[in-house]
């Protein structure tokens, strides 16, 4: 077995890890997540701490896989994941109205992008824009398609980056 996969997983308190055929799902007061069963894969909890057990003769592949999600889904539900974007440009705006972010772009039109399920958007300024959920695999995809309306340029830099995001400037062309 992996060494990932022997490190056990403190549960928090309120939160829930129940295991069956199916797969693995886990309760929290942010909500609730579930993954299919990874082959081989048995969880066993003890006294809040929940630990992977590999069957015998099984591919231990899976070993850290499995534990590494359960980890993630035990964060998500008790603390929750969060990403940041800026928005960098002349003009460059961000709004939300409702469940529906509004975003100023420098297109000829302005970008309506819909929260999914289980995700919340927030605009704290103009120029920011906050991603928040359970599912750290979602937040991180709902910034990367918010993200894909407008990539950092490598020119000037304008676009929408990931908050701390190093953008490696171009020598404009010389005459």
């Amino acid at each position: 077995m992996s060494r990932v996969a022997k490190q056990p997983i403190n549960l928090p308190k309120g939160v829930e890890l129940k295991s069956d055929a199916n797969g693995i799902s886990v309760k929290g007061p942010k909500g609730t997540l579930s993954v299919h069963a990874l082959p081989g894969v048995s969880v066993a909890v003890n006294d809040g701490v929940a630990s992977i057990a590999l069957a015998e003769g099984a591919d231990d592949k899976f070993g850290g896989t499995a534990r590494a999600l359960l980890a993630n889904m035990v964060k998500g539900v008790s603390e929750g994941y969060e990403r940041k974007l800026e928005l960098v440009g002349v003009g460059y705006r961000a709004s939300m109205a409702g469940k529906a972010l509004n975003l100023s772009l420098g297109f000829s039109h302005p970008v309506v992008f819909n929260a999914p399920e289980g995700i919340t958007l927030e605009t704290p300024t103009q120029t920011e824009i906050l991603i928040k959920g359970s599912d750290k695999q979602r937040v991180g995809e709902v910034a990367a398609k918010i993200r894909a309306f407008r990539p950092p340029e490598p020119y000037k830099g304008k676009g929408v980056r990931y908050a701390g995001e190093k953008i490696t400037l171009k020598e404009a062309k010389k005459a």
